[in-house]
């Protein structure tokens, strides 16, 4: 082998460089440390690097932490000044709000390297979920000491935490709260109304329009009831209360009513005729009805034989009078007693030639009771008691007109 030229050192690592004659051929072995160098015709011998020799006194062994987010609390062999240098032992933690991914703890190794890694993560809560006929609103997102705000929509009220904040165990605080309709539905009824009964009536019927029903939630009604008659029904004379009742979805539910008032047209009350009578239909004083005027027996009436109820309030026509009878009994004939008769009242004549004549007596005695309904009839009885005339067609002063009864 040839002889060395130099010997060159540097930081433990060795470097030979031999000079050969042209002459020389050089001899290369695969694995041997040495190559040829064709250009120069030089060789290059070369040392595998050996491990760094350990030294504690280096102050910068390993590359200096830097936790983003975070800080790294280091303590090493050579004092406080020294923060990466061999065998330095640093804890690791994050900022508020961040969470350590890795080792807390952390050694500067003889390979210039540290034990682990780790870095610091950004703690989140999860997204919270809506609730039903409601929101929230949050201060700063999923992120710590975010604040939630939670609402209901128009007609419901907030039950539970009505805030929940992002905590640093990656919680929410609280419960999730719910949104309870509690609002009853808005509800509105017709207007009152008065109507007047109609002629010869004392009901009027009256119609109205179905209430006004809005629910102040989700806006369904689930049932509405009525509290008196139908629309359309006939209404008596006086005040009549309406009230419909609405139920929302929640069984919440709100009233109203409102008032039917019914009139009669009333005339003043007609008093009978003195000697007579009145019959009127329906109530007798209402708009439409018809009082007939009647007079007693052996009485005539003298004037309008009705009067109607108007619309004013007031009866047509004036008030009839009962009069007395005038029969002549100095006719000629029974015919001519008769005509007297004519177009008043039916006459029934009962003559007898005694008033002693028990036949006579048992006939007025029935026809006296009120069962006979002689006045509902219109008849008048006529007594003739006495012999009878002498003569034929005269009607002698011995008859004797007693009474007349209606």
């Amino acid at each position: 082998m040839s002889r060395m030229a130099g010997q060159l050192s540097h930081k433990g690592a060795l470097s030979l460089l031999l000079f050969l004659t042209p002459a020389v051929t050089p001899t290369w072995y695969a694995g041997s440390g040495y190559y040829p160098d064709e250009s120069y015709n030089e060789v290059y011998a070369e040392e595998v690097p050996r491990a760094p020799a350990l030294d504690y006194r280096v102050p910068r062994w390993c590359y200096t932490l830097n936790i983003q987010d975070g800080e790294a609390t280091c303590y090493s062999p050579r004092g406080g000044n020294y923060h990466s240098s061999l065998g330095t032992r640093c804890e690791l933690s994050c900022d508020r709000g961040f969470r350590l991914i890795g080792q807390r703890s952390v050694q500067c190794l003889p390979s210039r390297r540290w034990s682990g890694t780790a870095y610091c993560r950004q703690m989140r809560c999860h997204a919270l979920p809506l609730i039903s006929s409601g929101t929230y609103t949050c201060t700063n997102g999923v992120l710590l000491d975010s604040r939630c705000d939670y609402s209901c929509s128009s007609g419901y009220h907030l039950e539970g935490d009505r805030s929940r904040i992002c905590m640093e165990d990656g919680q929410w605080s609280g419960g999730e709260p719910v949104c309870v309709d509690i609002d009853p539905p808005k509800i509105r009824c017709p207007h009152s109304r008065e109507k007047m009964a109609e002629p010869e009536k004392l009901t009027a019927r009256v119609y109205w329009d179905p209430p006004l029903v809005k629910d102040s939630a989700d806006g369904t009604i689930t049932r509405v009831t009525l509290r008196g008659p139908e629309p359309g029904s006939h209404f008596p004379e006086g005040e009549h209360v309406i009230r419909y009742t609405a139920y929302d979805r929640a069984y919440n539910r709100a009233s109203c009513k409102f008032i039917v008032k019914v009139q009669v047209r009333r005339c003043p009350v007609l008093k009978p005729p003195q000697h007579g009578y009145l019959t009127c239909t329906s109530a007798g004083d209402n708009y439409g009805a018809t009082c007939e005027y009647h007079c007693d027996g052996g009485y005539e009436r003298q004037g309008t034989p009705s009067r109607v109820c108007q619309s004013t309030r007031q009866w047509s026509g004036s008030p009839p009078i009962c009069t007395r009878m005038k029969i002549n009994v100095n006719v000629n004939s029974a015919a001519g007693l008769l005509d007297q008769f004519y177009e008043k009242q039916r006459p029934l004549i009962i003559s007898a030639p005694d008033p002693s004549n028990r036949y006579y007596k048992m006939q007025i005695s029935m026809l006296q009771q009120s069962t006979c309904g002689l006045d509902l009839r219109h008849v008048t009885i006529i007594e003739l008691v006495g012999q009878p005339p002498q003569e034929a067609n005269s009607a002698p002063h011995s008859l004797l007109l007693q009474h007349g009864v209606d």
